[in-house]
């Protein structure tokens, strides 16, 4: 394998994450196959060409997995099912995220993969750890049970345009002038914006001595879900009222939040099941392997908003921020 120019396999190229790492990759100069469900029906900007292809596949059928690894050096893990549409099914992502992951590796292993590089999620591992990180971390230990060397990046709130955690935070801001919370909203966490998690993934596929690890991600803001989303008012000019009282269950705020923004109920219960457990980075050997520079919280948030009317890759001064709308 050639550090600098190793030849890729995308999975979750049609993915929030993925879809921006793509052009990413191709910028780079790097060999990518992506491996969709339909070829037919992917079709991204800027692809094609010598260095660019496509592969039909799913992670749930090992065949087409030794297909699509085949000749492949690395290979991105960007694949998270979630909870579907439907809270009374939500915790089925677990099982199916179990056996994709032991399909994934197993294939990797036979066709000789010298990396994987995986993004899963933050959290202290212990019986309190949500069912949603808890089988992000189980999805890490698998990647990493094989002979291929497995980079675990683990991050917290991914913030950009499209992206669940964002849109949740958006449409909760925007529409309702006083707000009344769960407790989670003074959950420390220590968010990434997206432009980011892209650098650390080019990153670490990149630099040699990321191979193997298990490193944590996360933007320069230590802060409360209460703290982005008076963020978020602030470079909106919004004026919000927040009020947290205790009767919410995880469920019963799904819920709402499913009533109030266009995420599905069964998407938003994991995720919000999750806001109970602090996510801050422990280990910050990422930031000497990959020095980037770190985005603070409020020009994340611009850069998303700009995104959303003037789509991808323009982004804001601070202040055009302020008056943009939504």
């Amino acid at each position: 394998m050639s550090d600098s120019h190793p030849k890729v396999l995308l999975t979750g190229a049609t993915g929030f994450v993925g879809g921006r790492l793509l052009p990413a990759l191709l910028e780079a100069g790097l060999s990518t196959r992506c491996l969709v469900r339909s070829a037919e029906r992917f079709r991204k900007p800027g692809t094609g060409g010598p260095g660019f292809e496509t592969v039909e596949g799913d992670l749930l059928d090992p065949g087409s997995l030794a297909r699509a690894l085949e000749g492949m050096d690395a290979a991105f893990y960007l694949v998270h099912s979630m909870g579907g549409r439907s809270i009374s099914r939500y915790r089925d992502y677990i099982d199916r995220d179990i056996r994709a992951a032991e399909n994934f590796v197993r294939a990797a292993d036979a066709a000789g993969v010298k990396r994987i590089i995986y993004l899963g999620g933050l959290g202290e591992t212990g019986d309190n750890l949500s069912d949603h990180l808890s089988s992000r971390q189980m999805v890490g230990e698998i990647l990493q049970s094989g002979r291929v060397q497995t980079t675990a990046l683990r991050a917290a709130n991914i913030i950009g345009a499209g992206g669940a955690p964002f849109e949740m935070l958006r449409y909760l801001v925007e529409r309702i002038p006083l707000m009344v919370c769960p407790r989670w909203i003074d959950t420390k966490c220590q968010p990434i914006a997206i432009q980011n998690v892209i650098e650390y993934l080019l990153g670490c596929l990149l630099q040699p001595a990321a191979a193997g690890l298990t490193l944590d991600i996360g933007g320069p803001d230590i802060i409360t879900y209460r703290d982005l989303m008076l963020i978020y008012a602030r470079a909106r000019g919004l004026k919000r009222v927040i009020v947290t009282v205790p009767v919410l269950t995880p469920k019963l705020s799904s819920y709402w939040i499913n009533l109030i923004t266009p995420v599905p109920a069964g998407v938003v219960m994991p995720l919000v099941e999750g806001l109970k457990n602090e996510v801050i980075c422990k280990d910050n050997r990422i930031l000497d392997l990959v020095p980037i520079r770190l985005i603070p919280m409020e020009e994340a948030v611009c850069m998303a908003l700009a995104e959303i009317s003037e789509g991808p890759g323009r982004i804001p001064s601070m202040q055009s921020c302020l008056i943009r709308d939504v």
